[in-house]
């Protein structure tokens, strides 16, 4: 008589998926609004939106990971950080179009299903969507023995948000005189790991438990920086007409990323020093010897939302800031040009 092969001798455990499908809904119910419909383990998330109070809603979406940052949560242990990074890198990138998030999905995928693991991961994406008003109302949570280490695992995030078509910001007003604030960033966010792991690991030598006197830390505390969402830093300018562009700085730092909101009749300067470069990127730089190009195009260097204003509304927007405790630069300024962005 042959020997019965079981689901879970192919490496999946579908008892293990239901132990972790339980701890996601316990954490994502903490999230839900009154617009979520369905519960966790439905076929698909249900949500009705209120558009009360906007005259023309529009639905703003985004999807998103975190890179080889989720390697530092591998190689720390801690995983309870990578998710709330994950939410509010898209609660930014749908911000910059002027949206407030709706709703929040997740996809989760592992060789071997570690409930203890995920629900530390869902922990962080609980935590996000909460500070943003954000419901987490579905996902997937995938066990494919063969395609990852053990212990290792890949994460992804979906958003859906509103904006009232008459507030929209796509940088389309954006003029020459027009000025730039920066807001700061904490860390390296979720861009720019792969260059840091080496300068660290491979150049340096470090490993994730080394104590680093520049950063007042170790490695791996500087490189678990959250990161941050600006969403409850501007909320209350949204629909005000005082800002007219919004760039997350993500992958490609300033120089890419600011870019992408500028009419082809412009161009941007930025001062170089009129913010705080965080001693991390100064490390880095040292490290490798890295070029202050490729610094300025790989890492947000300190700064991880820029606004664009006129100069007659900065005033306003400083004041709003300033009530807030919000730290804020003016970092430079709208050029004739052509979509460039130069560091002077």
């Amino acid at each position: 008589m042959k020997e019965e092969i079981s689901y879970r001798d192919a490496g999946v455990d579908i008892d293990a998926a239901n132990d972790a499908t339980a701890r996601i809904r316990r954490l994502a119910r903490e999230t839900f609004t009154p617009g979520v419909m369905t519960d966790i383990g439905s076929f698909g998330g249900m949500f009705k939106a209120n558009f009360a109070g906007m005259t023309d809603p529009v639905l703003v979406s985004s999807a998103d990971g975190v890179g080889t940052k989720l390697r530092i949560a591998f190689l720390t242990g801690v995983h309870n950080t990578v998710g709330y990074d994950l939410v509010c890198h898209c609660v930014n990138d749908i911000l910059v179009q002027g949206a407030r998030p709706l709703f929040f999905l997740d996809y989760i995928a592992s060789g071997r299903l570690v409930p203890e693991t995920i629900e530390r991961v869902i922990e962080g994406l609980a935590r996000g969507c909460k500070e943003a008003g954000c419901a987490l109302i579905g996902g997937e949570t995938a066990e494919m023995p063969g395609f990852y280490a053990d212990g290792e695992y890949d994460i992804a995030g979906f958003i859906v948000g509103a904006v009232d078509s008459p507030y929209i910001i796509n940088g389309s007003q954006i003029a020459r005189g027009d000025l730039l604030v920066g807001l700061p960033s904490v860390g390296l966010h979720t861009n720019g790991y792969s260059l840091a792991r080496k300068l660290f690991f491979d150049v340096a030598g470090y490993t994730v438990d080394t104590q680093v006197d520049e950063l007042g830390s170790t490695v791996g505390e500087v490189l678990l920086k959250p990161h941050r969402s600006y969403l409850a830093a501007i909320d209350g300018l949204l629909g005000s007409g005082v800002i007219k562009g919004l760039a997350h700085i993500t992958g490609g730092g300033l120089v890419e990323n600011l870019s992408r909101i500028l009419p082809k009749s412009v161009a941007a300067e930025i001062k170089r020093g009129s913010w705080p470069v965080l001693p991390v990127f100064d490390l880095l730089a040292k490290i490798g010897n890295v070029s202050d190009a490729e610094m300025y195009r790989t890492f947000n260097m300190g700064i991880g939302m820029v606004i664009v204003v006129s100069p007659g509304a900065l005033d306003r927007l400083q004041a709003y800031l300033d009530e807030r405790g919000e730290k804020h630069y003016d970092i430079g300024r709208i050029i004739a040009g052509n979509q460039t962005v130069t560091i002077n």
